[in-house]
């Protein structure tokens, strides 16, 4: 299985949360029918807004999409982070297991 560092992980203004793969691209990542799509423009994985599932379950959706498609995306000391508050960053990185 490929690897990939995420650049960055973002919530946009729809509340969407984005995951852009540094390298890897997912054009067909909805062939999983996990509700994760790929937005061309930005190059990211998106989740929709959350209604029922937290930004964390997302992750761990988005995650899980992108390893059905063959591919582990990891946190890197160079991932950046838009639009996330520190209590939110905290409880996404307890899905790759890091305690803030």
């Amino acid at each position: 299985m490929k690897r990939d560092t995420i650049a960055e992980l973002e919530i946009d203004a729809a509340g969407c949360l984005h995951v852009t793969p540094s390298t890897e691209t997912f054009p067909y990542i909805y062939r999983e029918a996990m509700e994760i799509n790929w937005d061309p423009e930005r190059q990211s994985l998106f989740s929709p807004a959350p209604r029922e599932w937290s930004y964390s379950r997302w992750l761990q959706q988005i995650l899980g999409a992108a390893a059905e498609q063959g591919c582990v995306l990891q946190l890197s000391a160079d991932t950046g982070w838009q639009n996330i508050d520190p209590g939110l960053k905290a409880k996404l990185l307890q899905v790759f297991g890091i305690e803030a």
